[in-house]
C-alpha cells in the first residue's frame, strides 16, 4: 500500500514495482508541475552490501494524457546504467562518499531522460545524469542532504529532475489493516474487538527510490498557454506511471545472471493510490498491471461495487447501517477514480477528463497551490489536494476510506445520508517518516543504515 507489493507477480520484481505516484502544481514554482513515481518498496536502510538501485533492464515512464482519451500525449522515459569501478572488492564504497562523482563510490548509477510526444519520435533531454548513492551511514555518506542535492539536475526547457533514494512518504497502518481490516482507533467496534489504539505507521523508517521531474505547466497541457480557468476542460491532465521489461529473459550461465531481449512489455502501473491494492480482485491484479488505462472499463464493475464497502458493515456491525443498505452502483467512486469529477458537482471545481474510464491521477493545473494545505484534500475543501492530483502531504488512506465508507455518495445522490462514522473513519497514522522538504524533490532524505535502530518483532 499505496501500491506496495499489490499484485502477485510484481511483488517478486521490486525494482519494477511502482509504489506511489504524485502529481501537483509545485508550491514554490506555481508555473510548474511536479511528477513523482516511486519504486522498490519497503527498503531496509541497512540492506547492504548490495544496496537498492534502479533496474538497468527496466524502462521507467511517467505518462500524461491531455486529450480526454486516456492515452499518453506526453511521456517521460528514464533508462538507467550502472558501473562497477573496482571489480576486486565486495564493497559498495571503499571510503567516504563526499560528492556524487567521488571514485570511492564503487557502483555509481546514471540515467537518461527522453520526452516522447504523441505521434512524434522521442527527444533526448539529458543523458549521463548521476543518481546519488543510498544513505549508508555517517562514515560512508556523511552530510547526506548535501550529497543528495548534488543529484538535482536542471535540464533543458526549464525542467528539473532527480532520481535516487528518498524516504518513504506514504504512511499507513499495514499491520492492522491486513489483519482482517482492523482500524486501530475503532477496533473496539470490530467483529473481533480489541481496545482502541493509536495507528502504527507500517512504513516508518523505510525508503523508496524516486523518479521526480518538474516541468513547466505548458509542457503538459494540450494548448501552449498556461490555463487559468479551473472550469476550462483544457486545464485538466491525467497522470500515471509504468515500468516495462523486455519480453524474453535469458539465463547466462557464464556470468550467472539473466539478460533481457525483445520488445518492452508493461509489468507495473499506477495512477490513483490503492486502486489495484484494494479494489481489483487478486486473481485480476496481474492483468490490471499489464493493461493500458484506456481499457479500464473492464475493471469498472469493481469500482461500482467495491468489496471494501461490503466488508466495512460486516467487520464493524451496526456502525455502517446506511452503507450496508445502499444498493446502487457507486457513481461517486466511478467519477473520482475513473472519469474525474465533472462541473457542477463541487462548486468552482472539476477535473473531468471525459467519458473514457481510466485509472489516472487527474490534476487541474489552473488551481494554484494552497498556502495552508489540508491533508484531507478536496473532501475538506482544499481543491489543490487529492483527488485533484496528489500531493505528498495528502492522507490518501483516510480520504479513500471515507469515500468508500459513503462520505462522497451525497455528491451524486443527495438522498443518501452517510453514516456518522463515514466522516471520521481513519487508520490513525500520520507521517512519522523523515520530514518532507519545502522544495524539489519534496520527499524527505532517506533513512541511513547506520542510524537505523531495528524494531523488536512482537510475538
Amino acid at each position: 500500500m499505496s501500491s506496495h507489493r499489490e499484485a502477485p507477480e510484481v511483488s517478486k520484481d521490486p525494482v519494477a514495482d511502482n509504489t506511489d505516484v504524485y502529481a501537483f502544481v509545485s508550491p514554490d514554482r506555481p508555473d510548474t508541475v511536479t511528477l513523482i513515481a516511486n519504486f522498490i518498496p519497503f527498503q531496509n536502510p541497512q540492506g547492504g552490501p548490495n544496496f537498492y538501485e534502479f533496474g538497468d533492464d527496466v524502462l521507467y515512464e511517467i505518462h500524461v494524457s491531455n486529450r480526454g482519451d486516456a492515452r499518453a500525449d506526453v511521456t517521460y522515459q528514464f533508462r538507467f546504467a550502472t558501473t562497477v569501478r573496482n571489480d576486486s572488492t565486495f564493497l559498495y564504497n571503499t571510503g567516504p562518499i563526499s560528492k556524487i562523482t567521488d571514485t570511492a563510490w564503487n557502483r555509481p548509477q546514471s540515467y537518461s531522460v527522453t520526452r516522447v510526444a504523441r505521434g512524434e519520435r522521442g527527444r533526448l533531454l539529458a543523458s549521463k545524469l548521476l543518481c546519488p548513492p543510498v544513505n549508508i551511514g555517517i562514515r560512508s555518506t556523511p552530510n547526506y542532504p548535501q550529497l543528495a542535492n548534488q543529484a538535482i539536475h536542471s535540464i533543458q526547457g526549464g525542467r528539473k529532475v532527480f532520481a535516487g533514494q528518498r524516504a518513504e512518504g506514504f504512511f499507513v497502518d499495514l499491520g492492522s489493516i491486513f489483519d482482517l481490516g482492523a482500524l486501530r482507533p475503532f477496533q473496539n467496534l470490530h467483529l473481533i474487538p480489541s481496545a482502541a489504539a493509536v495507528g502504527v505507521n507500517g512504513t516508518q523508517g523505510l525508503n523508496v527510490h524516486s523518479i521526480a521531474i518538474q516541468v513547466p505547466i505548458t509542457d503538459l497541457t494540450r494548448r501552449p498557454s498556461r490555463p487559468t480557468d479551473p472550469l476550462d476542460p483544457g486545464s485538466v491532465i491525467g497522470v500515471w506511471a509504468t515500468a516495462s521489461r523486455q519480453k524474453s529473459r535469458i539465463w547466462d550461465g557464464r556470468y550467472g545472471r539473466h539478460s533481457w531481449r525483445g520488445p518492452f512489455s508493461q509489468v507495473s502501473r499506477l495512477g490513483n493510490p490503492l486502486f489495484n491494492e484494494v479494489i481489483t480482485p487478486m486473481a485480476r491484479k496481474d492483468r490490471w498491471n499489464a493493461t493500458q488505462p484506456h481499457d479500464d472499463s473492464a475493471f469498472a464493475k469493481y469500482v461500482a461495487r467495491p468489496e471494501l464497502a461490503k466488508l466495512l458493515p460486516a467487520l464493524y456491525p451496526g456502525v455502517f447501517p446506511n452503507l450496508a443498505a445502499y444498493t446502487k452502483d457507486r457513481a461517486d467512486l466511478l467519477a473520482i477514480l475513473l472519469t474525474g469529477i465533472p462541473k457542477g458537482v463541487v462548486p468552482g471545481f472539476q477535473n473531468y477528463t471525459g467519458s473514457t474510464q481510466a485509472d489516472m491521477l487527474r490534476l487541474n493545473v489552473a488551481i494554484p497551490p494552497t498556502a495552508n494545505p489540508n491533508p484531507i484534500g478536496l473532501v475538506a475543501g482544499d481543491a489543490a489536494g487529492f483527488p485533484n492530483g496528489r500531493r505528498i502531504i495528502d492522507d490518501v488512506v483516510t480520504i479513500e476510506l471515507r469515500a468508500i465508507a459513503g462520505a462522497t455518495i451525497p455528491l451524486v445522490d443527495p438522498g443518501f445520508t452517510p453514516d456518522g462514522a463515514a466522516s471520521v473513519v481513519k487508520d490513525g497514522t500520520s507521517n512519522t517518516n523523515a520530514p518532507y522538504l519545502g522544495a524539489f524533490p519534496y520527499l524527505g532524505h532517506p533513512a541511513g543504515g547506520y542510524q537505523t535502530m531495528p524494531g523488536t518483532p512482537a510475538a
